[in-house]
């Protein structure tokens, strides 16, 4: 473990100060004016009369402000503009449909060349070697986007396929056909010019701190109380912060608060960054995490904490990130970039509706039930509580019993996928062409979904069975991944536009997840015909959006302050993480819980590998929500074959035309209101 954590400790700081030597470059400014463009634009209008004028305009500004001094003269601009403006609808037509087999092929091809590359550091496949790091952050594709200038094909899109601000999406949007959509997403690739250099930059950072991640696991059987005595089985080996997260909510059914509180300390250990280094993926050593002390040989030793790696990796993310701003004039910083860009949704709006959220007057009553339901008061980590799922009452260790005979390994998962889908809903044949199209992978951390970029490659359900075979904990999350699988499988093949396919944002594939996940059980067999089951599933909804919105609402915090700090150190941006968590803690939970200055919001991993994904989770629960409610009465893979088929349009348009409504935190507030009231 020693080699490997030095390696990845290593890594960190090399891509903070190799990074530096990147820092002072500076964007070239585009050397067409404005009176050119103008006069381009004058001149395309008086010769295609009966050319979109809008469409002209957007189309020759935005190639020409992509355009640098490297891609030729001014007279050379002016040329490629009068060869290559497209007048003729049909003739656009084809050149779209051209577009698009082509970029199915480079993207489909260089997203197989990041899978097979990186699948030493995901899968687990023996013992890491540096070279294994150094080719899994390599990024095969970081040049395409530089490519696509060089040989103009980037300007060729950005004139006659112009990218739309979201603003301008939603204004016109309903207006717009179906290539209309396709049209403005293939204009969406080349609405800024970010360097090759910063490309690979942001690979090196990205994998680096996913790697941290994946082999951040704590031996449970090493955690000893005030009394010297193990709590945990020692074998149990879990990863932060799922499997810690997920290891303490199966303890509700135990009933074994002193795991809970002992996992919960473990929890703060990591925040605070006090943990050993040395506890960190070893066996080697005893560790009471409450009083954080250890021991070797039943004799009490010193140990020193980790370094400041977890928050050296959050910085660099956040430094490649902040280099890029420069070259998205549409989108200036890395915030609006996640939300505005990838999201569209704006951060404010995403922000407003999760503070409403988790300050509604309901979720002291939700808090109230919980505690009536437990027989003792709230405890912090309660955000997890897990009471209202349909297994609650169900001895995990039956459960495992029942996961690891079904699934002994991959392939066993993988043979049973046709099933899983046949049981919820999916004819046969479409079952088969489905999970015909997605693999299982030994996973080396928690486990992931990863989609195909084109029709003849397959998606990547990464999932971690130990050699004892599947446990629950891994079988629940299995599901949930299989339900990112499937979304991915049918928006990359039944959507009628390559441009157009997926779904709006990441929040609508964690919804499709999370439907999935919601059926785990069903899934096994297994059905309750417990009368509250409704208003429980509502209550287990809320809660989970509850707990997730504060930890995204300290997420988006982190990063507007690494923009006001930006030269912050790794140990100033820990302190300033523990502060903006305790802070959100203060200000929306202290009060339900009953307990103050907690940081436990920061433990998710996402913050420090997954840049501002955490939002997509919340977003995902209130999606989720409404697409069950409008599902009720309706066969559950019709529907959701229908929903996805929408593809990638913006999200309040993706929900109208899914449900007849779009996304809002109210119908899971009323609807918590009428379950709390059922409980009674």
């Amino acid at each position: 473990m020693k080699r490997i954590f030095l390696f990845l400790a290593m890594a960190a700081l090399m891509s903070a100060c190799n990074f530096e030597t990147n820092e002072d470059t500076k964007m070239e400014k585009s050397p067409i004016s404005e009176n050119i463009v103008s006069e381009l634009v004058d001149s395309l209008k008086n010769a295609n009369p009966d050319a979109n004028a809008m469409r002209v305009e957007k189309g020759v500004k935005q190639a020409a402000g992509l355009w640098r001094n490297s891609d030729g003269s001014e007279a050379d601009f002016r040329q490629f503009v009068a060869e290559s403006f497209i007048a003729n609808a049909d003739e656009r037509k084809t050149a779209l449909s051209k577009l698009e087999r082509n970029f199915e092929i480079l993207y489909g091809y260089f997203h197989r060349i990041d899978v097979d590359l990186t699948a030493p550091l995901h899968l687990d496949m023996g013992e890491l070697h540096p070279l294994d790091y150094q080719f899994g952050s390599y990024s095969a594709s970081a040049h395409l986007t530089e490519d696509m200038y060089s040989n103009k094909i980037a300007f060729y899109v950005a004139l006659n396929f112009p990218a739309y601000s979201l603003e301008e999406k939603m204004e016109m949007g309903e207006d717009w056909s179906r290539f209309d959509w396709a049209a403005a997403r293939a204009g969406d690739q080349f609405d800024s010019r970010i360097p090759a250099n910063l490309l690979q930059e942001a690979s090196v950072a990205a994998t680096n701190s996913d790697t941290y991640i994946s082999t951040y696991n704590i031996h449970m059987g090493q955690l000893i109380n005030e009394k010297n005595e193990h709590v945990f089985d020692a074998d149990k080996v879990l990863i932060s912060h799922w499997g810690l997260r997920d290891e303490l909510k199966s303890h509700y059914g135990t009933k074994n608060q002193d795991a809970q509180e002992m996992i919960y300390h473990v929890m703060l250990n990591i925040v605070n960054q006090e943990i050993a280094a040395d506890m960190i993926d070893s066996d080697e050593y005893n560790w009471n995490p409450v009083s954080n002390e250890y021991y070797k040989d039943g004799e009490k030793i010193e140990l020193e904490r980790e370094p400041d790696i977890r928050y050296q990796h959050l910085l660099n993310n956040f430094h490649v990130m902040n280099a890029m701003d420069e070259y998205t004039p549409l989108y200036p910083t890395y915030i609006d970039r996640a939300f505005s860009q990838n999201m569209e949704i704006t951060q404010p709006e995403v922000e407003a509706l999760f503070r409403d959220f988790i300050g509604s007057d309901v979720v002291k009553d939700v808090a109230a039930l919980i505690s009536e339901r437990l027989g003792r008061e709230l405890r912090p980590y309660d955000i997890w509580y897990d009471g209202f799922k349909s297994r609650a009452g169900i001895n995990e260790a039956e459960l495992d019993a029942i996961t690891r005979e079904r699934y002994p390994n991959p392939d066993a998962l993988n043979a049973d996928l046709p099933n899983l889908l046949k049981n919820l809903g999916w004819d046969k044949e479409t079952a088969e062409v489905i999970s015909g199209k997605i693999v299982v992978d030994p996973a080396r951390g928690a486990g992931h979904a990863w989609g195909a970029e084109m029709k003849d490659d397959v998606s990547h359900l990464r999932t971690r069975i130990p050699e004892s075979g599947m446990d629950y904990k891994g079988y629940n999350i299995a599901v949930h991944e299989f339900g990112h699988n499937v979304e991915q499988t049918i928006t990359l093949h039944n959507v009628d536009h390559y441009f157009m396919h997926g779904v709006p944002n990441t929040a609508f594939t964690e919804a499709v997840a999370f439907m999935f996940q919601a059926r785990d059980l069903e899934l096994l067999g297994m059905k309750t015909d417990n009368p509250q089951a409704e208003a429980m599933a509502v209550l287990d909804n809320f809660w989970s959006a509850f707990e997730i919105m504060g930890v995204s609402i300290v997420d988006m915090e982190v990063w507007k302050w690494m923009y006001e700090n930006p030269e912050a150190t790794p140990a100033e941006l820990r302190e300033a993480v523990v502060r903006i968590a305790t802070d959100v803690w203060n200000t929306y939970y202290a009060d339900v819980f009953g307990v103050k200055d907690s940081p436990i919001l920061a433990i998710y991993s996402h913050m420090i590998d997954a840049p501002l994904y955490l939002s997509n989770y919340p977003l995902g629960h209130l999606i989720e929500f409404q697409m069950i409610e409008f599902m009720k009465d309706k066969d559950f893979s019709d529907e959701l074959t229908r929903s996805l088929e929408a593809g990638r349009l913006i999200p309040q348009m993706w929900m109208q035309n899914a449900v007849g409504e779009s996304l809002s935190g109210k119908p899971l507030i009323d609807a918590t209101e009428v379950a709390l009231e059922n409980m009674k």
